[in-house]
C-alpha cells in the first residue's frame, strides 16, 4: 500500500485510522483518463482510494497505453456505445442528471429508506446529499 520509509504497515494503518484517513484497495479492471490529446488506458492497474475527512483521493499505479479514443464515452452518465441506452438522448440534452450510486447508498443508509426512495430524494434535491437526507428524516 504505502512505502512508509521502513515503518511497519500495520502501524501505518493504525496511525492513519486515528487521523481519520480511510484507505481502500479497489479491484479495478481498467482505468481510462480522457485528455484533449488522447486517452490513457490502464489495464490491470492497482487503484487505491483514500478518504480523508470526506475528501476522496484516488491513486493509480501502473503503466498506461496511449490511445486516440478509448471509447469510455465521456462520463459515467453517458453510454460508451450510442444506442445502448434508451435514456441517452435525454441525458445528453441535460434532462436527466446521473446520481452516483455511492450517493444513493449513503442517503439510503443515513435516512433508513430504500435506495429507490433515496434516489428520488436526491433527484428532487438536485444531488444535494444533506438536503436529501434532511427531506427524508
Amino acid at each position: 500500500m504505502f512505502g512508509g520509509g521502513g515503518m511497519n504497515p500495520r502501524k501505518m494503518k493504525q496511525m492513519m485510522k486515528q487521523m481519520g484517513i480511510d484507505v481502500e484497495e479497489l479491484e479495478a479492471e481498467r482505468v481510462v483518463i480522457e485528455t484533449a490529446d488522447g486517452d490513457l488506458v490502464f489495464d490491470g492497474a492497482q487503484v487505491t482510494k483514500m478518504d480523508a475527512q470526506g475528501q476522496e483521493t484516488y491513486q493509480i499505479v501502473g503503466s498506461p497505453e496511449e490511445v486516440a479514443d478509448a471509447g469510455a464515452g465521456g462520463s459515467a452518465s453517458t453510454p460508451a456505445v450510442e444506442g445502448d441506452d434508451p435514456d441517452a438522448t435525454a441525458r445528453d440534452a441535460g434532462v436527466v442528471d446521473a446520481i452516483p450510486e455511492e450517493d444513493v447508498t449513503l442517503v439510503a443508509e443515513r435516512a433508513g429508506v430504500p435506495e429507490s426512495t433515496a434516489r428520488e430524494a436526491l433527484e428532487d434535491a438536485d444531488g444535494d446529499l444533506a438536503a436529501a437526507i434532511a427531506e427524508l428524516e
